[in-house]
């Protein structure tokens, strides 16, 4: 079996926003016919995923939302603490991600509400604090307010799936 990879780039209407995917295609040959077949894998990092994203700015929402999803991963994008409590219960998600600096609640106070649901409600979620305060105090506040990491804005598109996959993939709940 032999295998290729084929980069695709697609630029997107929002600006300095560029998504990529990367796809490996496979080659074999058929016993019966040494027909060569072509069969197309995707690597997708976050493929069967369920992402909770909470960012209050709406470009931001689009922009995280779209990176994730081009990645596999399925996600719900609301615009605040609030409407992030009133989904988790019901939609279980395997990460939630959230801005820090929110009007209203910010995301501290959301993770701190998150962490005091019932695992069947959600508080055992994994969560990511993103936020453009990427200070030392910042990250040590995010984690010991309940957030398992603390990622920077602006952060490049291949590092957030990484982020992501890499913070499932070492989960031991």
């Amino acid at each position: 079996m032999l295998c290729h990879s084929l980069r695709v780039r697609a630029p997107s209407q929002l600006k300095q926003i560029q998504l990529s995917a990367t796809l490996q295609i496979l080659h074999e040959y058929s016993s019966n016919t040494n027909e060569r077949l072509f069969v197309m894998q995707s690597p997708l990092a976050l493929a069967g995923l369920s992402i909770l994203l909470v960012e209050d700015d709406e470009d931001c929402r689009l922009y995280f939302s779209t990176v994730l999803e081009a990645d596999g991963a399925t996600v719900v994008p609301v615009p605040s603490a609030a409407a992030a409590l009133k989904v988790l219960p019901q939609l279980q998600p395997d990460v939630l991600i959230s801005d820090i600096g929110m009007p209203g609640e910010d995301g501290y106070t959301l993770i701190r509400k998150v962490r005091s649901l019932t695992p069947d409600h959600g508080g055992r979620v994994l969560a990511i604090a993103l936020t453009a305060f990427g200070d030392r105090e910042s990250c040590v506040h995010a984690l010991e307010s309940g957030f398992q990491t603390h990622v920077s804005k602006p952060v490049d598109p291949e590092e957030l799936v990484e982020i992501v996959a890499n913070l499932v993939a070492g989960c031991n709940w």
